[in-house]
């Protein structure tokens, strides 16, 4: 039998001998690159994640329900994930990022701890909530973005005084389980003591922001202005991480692109649509949507819209693998 030139496979004629020969080589733990090369090594990139949105009005009820079902300190972080159908190995929205909503009712609180993966958090709503991120208290609104950059201690709350919170957790978990390099750390004490003032930040020459907290009066006055904000190092006008940034965009009809880099999509506010690898999809605000890497995308608006994105595209920069059409 001859075997097609094909993906993932070498236009080479099988015999009974060579059958025998691969038989043998899976019994000592190696494999013939012509049978899978294609495979490993593809033309250009075949994502496994699918284009998908996550309606709010359907992932509602489950958080909501979550608040009731679970504490917050049992749980230690209360989040409902969103899984990608192509990505549920990794347990990844679209490609090696990771995304959930958390909900924290009043007076609760998470223990402080750390972690080698970096995350962000974008508030979708409620009054209350803080966050302290080494030593370095915030308070938080609704739409408010916060970096916990990798290896700092943090915990977030919300004030006896205030209303359930919800926000979307974004980390690269995924990439650093890939990469064998993940750590986790809990913190000797339950949550960390805020330092008066906040840490001193002089002579910062640590890989991420200095600023972790991004108000949106701010940021929304910005994108307004401009069409479009990337949240950046004020130090370098980099990313705010070296394996993940944000940006806002305000929402006007666009043409395709695509580029290496997944995205991760939530509704900051309006409504609008989505045409993703050929399929459409309708968002309103709160909604969440996923654009895996390579594929295709444009958008358009019905009046007004902003989105909040994350993504690991300055990975891909750091890597030399960045490419767009």
């Amino acid at each position: 039998m001859k075997r097609e030139n094909v993906v993932g496979r070498a236009n080479v004629e099988d015999t009974p001998e060579l059958e025998a020969y691969y038989r043998a080589l899976e019994g000592e733990e190696l494999g013939a690159l012509w049978n899978v090369a294609n495979e490993i090594e593809p033309w250009y990139p075949q994502p496994k994640s699918i284009p998908t949105i996550w309606k709010w009005k359907k992932v509602e009820p489950f958080v909501r329900r979550a608040a009731e079902l679970v504490s917050a300190e049992k749980a230690a972080r209360r989040v409902v994930m969103l899984v990608n159908p192509g990505r549920k190995e990794w347990s990844a929205a679209a490609g090696l990022l990771y995304t959930g909503v958390q909900v924290m009712n009043p007076g609760e609180f998470t223990s402080a701890h750390r972690h080698q993966a970096s995350a962000l958090r974008f508030v979708m709503e409620g009054k209350g909530a803080y966050t302290v991120v080494d030593g370095e208290r915030m308070t938080l609104g609704a739409r408010d973005f916060v970096l916990t950059p990798n290896g700092t201690w943090h915990d977030h709350g919300v004030e006896e005084s205030g209303t359930q919170c919800t926000w979307q957790d974004g980390l690269d978990i995924p990439l650093m389980n890939s990469l064998d390099a993940n750590f986790y750390e809990v913190h000797p004490e339950v949550v960390q003591k805020a330092i008066p003032g906040g840490p001193k930040k002089d002579g910062w020459s640590k890989p991420y922001s200095p600023v972790f907290l991004y108000k949106w009066d701010e940021s929304y006055s910005q994108v307004k202005r401009e069409g479009f904000y990337e949240y950046k190092n004020p130090l370098t006008n980099g990313p705010v991480m070296p394996t993940m940034g944000a940006r806002l965009e305000l929402i006007k009809e666009t043409k395709p692109k695509r580029h290496t880099g997944s995205l991760i999509y939530q509704v900051a506010s309006g409504r609008g649509w989505s045409e993703i690898g050929g399929k459409r999809f309708e968002w309103e605000e709160k909604d969440i949507f996923c654009v895996p890497s390579w594929t295709p995308y444009r958008h358009g608006a019905y009046g007004e819209a902003v989105l909040f994105c994350f993504h690991d595209i300055p990975a891909m920069k750091a890597l030399a693998l960045y490419r767009e059409e």
